[in-house]
């Protein structure tokens, strides 16, 4: 019986002592000598609105410093929207956990075949359209017109998705992909 066990024992450690050395020998062997860089996903605190038009601009700011944690972002907005008109729209995203603040929108540009805005307008905010366009001809939404329509309340919800399909339907369920940022905001039109 003891000689079955001190078999078994010498087997068992000569097996995974072989299986580790072959394993080792198969990595070390391997031919790919570019392992692909993991793109980690952006890391938004603030997102920041700038609408132009009729001679006013209007900023509608989401500002998260504590990231996931337990307080909401603060959400502003610098005054009410005008009745009837086109505003130039255009967002920037920063990572405030950083110092100095790393500007997220120059990422969103360069990777801009793997970003894309989606515009959720509703009330009195009557469409939004997108300005520009990824290296393949597909909205990106950094810029953007929006339109009011008659006065009274509104709301936009604008979400950020990395690696959503392109081309797709301009729906969030369609376009697929992860969210890095969505915030919606309340506005008055008068």
């Amino acid at each position: 019986m003891k000689t079955i066990a001190k078999s078994f024992k010498k087997v068992s450690f000569n097996s995974v002592f072989a299986m580790a050395v072959i394993g080792s020998i198969a990595v070390s062997c391997s031919d790919d000598d570019d392992p692909v860089a993991v793109d980690e996903e952006e890391v938004i605190t603030t997102m920041t609105v700038t609408l132009t038009g009729s001679g006013n601009t209007i900023t509608l700011q989401s500002q998260d410093l504590d990231g996931d944690g337990p307080n909401a972002p603060t959400i502003t907005v610098s005054d009410d929207l005008l009745a009837n008109t086109t505003y130039s729209g255009s967002i920037e995203l920063l990572n405030e956990t950083e110092t100095p603040a790393e500007d997220i929108t120059a990422e969103v540009a360069e990777e801009d075949d793997e970003h894309q805005f989606f515009f959720a307008p509703s009330g009195a905010i009557t469409s939004v359209d997108y300005s520009d366009q990824d290296g393949d001809g597909n909205p990106l939404g950094l810029s953007f017109s929006l339109v009011t329509g008659d006065a009274g309340n509104g709301s936009i919800l604008i979400t950020l998705r990395h690696e959503p399909k392109k081309p797709n339907d301009g729906s969030l369920a369609d376009a697929g992909g992860e969210t890095d940022i969505a915030q919606s905001f309340n506005v008055v039109v008068q």
